[in-house]
């Protein structure tokens, strides 16, 4: 099921291979759409851990770096780790250990890559930085998406309370099933009790982690009205995402991607 979207809005296709927010700079969320990948890769894989062939992501990648006008150089791409580390996103193709980024420059463009997780963006109106964030549940728990907004704060001067947030597709946390111990992570970090509930099957919970990071943000100041959620959920729309849960790990990835650069 999706995630409600309390500003009432949809997600708008820029192209037949992302989704929009309605931030005023380059970014999107990507489908499964539009690429070479088949099978359960089917079609715009862009992850090389998934066991899709090599030579498939590689066309995948350029056919959207083609389509948003940047080549491999001006990208700043990293291996996550599931941790709280932001980078300073001078570009570089997966050549550190990271699970965000942030940028003032326009001829740079941060990704971060997801399958069920999920991909925050950040926009500073005031001086044009961005930031990207793959903010699964352990990233969350360590409190990832508040370092974006503490790095966007000390690096170039933005106002919490002025940011625009855009959260993509993920798994709902109605299709989030988690142990005991993943919520007690959460309830030792601080997290409201709301974040997760019980499910029906004993000893087991269902975790929102759209609302743990709307929590997060709100915690650093960052106005809830400024935070919009595309409100979709990738477990339950097989023939538009991938999603790792759903299919046992044997599927794509989608990338999260943003840029100070203003759209064409």
């Amino acid at each position: 099921m999706s995630r409600a979207d309390p500003a009432g809005r949809t997600a708008q296709a820029d192209s037949a291979r992302y989704l929009t927010a309605g931030l005023p700079v380059v970014h999107g969320f990507t489908t499964r759409a539009g690429g070479v990948s088949g099978g359960p890769f089917a079609s715009l894989n862009l992850g090389l851990s998934s066991g899709d062939e090599r030579a498939q992501v590689e066309e995948n990648r350029d056919l959207l770096l083609a389509e948003l006008g940047f080549a491999r150089a001006q990208v700043c791409a990293f291996d996550q780790v599931h941790g709280d580390r932001v980078l300073a996103g001078a570009p570089s193709w997966f050549e550190e250990e990271a699970d965000a980024a942030v940028t003032d420059d326009p001829d740079t463009l941060l990704v971060v890559s997801v399958a069920d997780c999920l991909p925050v963006l950040f926009l500073d109106p005031a001086s044009g930085a961005v930031g990207a964030a793959h903010c699964g549940w352990r990233g969350t728990v360590k409190g990832l998406a508040a370092r974006v907004v503490g790095e966007l704060r000390a690096r170039y001067g933005a106002r919490p309370e002025e940011l625009r947030v855009a959260f993509g597709p993920a798994v709902a946390g109605a299709c989030y099933q988690v142990g005991p111990e993943v919520v007690e992570r959460f309830a030792d970090a601080g997290f409201p009790a709301a974040v997760a509930w019980p499910d029906a099957e004993p000893g087991r919970y269902r975790l929102d982690i759209a609302a743990a990071n709307r929590w997060l943000l709100a915690r650093e100041g960052v106005a809830p009205g400024h935070v919009h959620d595309l409100g979709l959920c990738t477990h339950c729309e097989p023939e538009r995402f991938y999603s790792y849960r759903r299919d046992a790990g044997r599927t794509g990835r989608h990338w999260a991607f943003v840029s100070p650069r203003r759209p064409a």
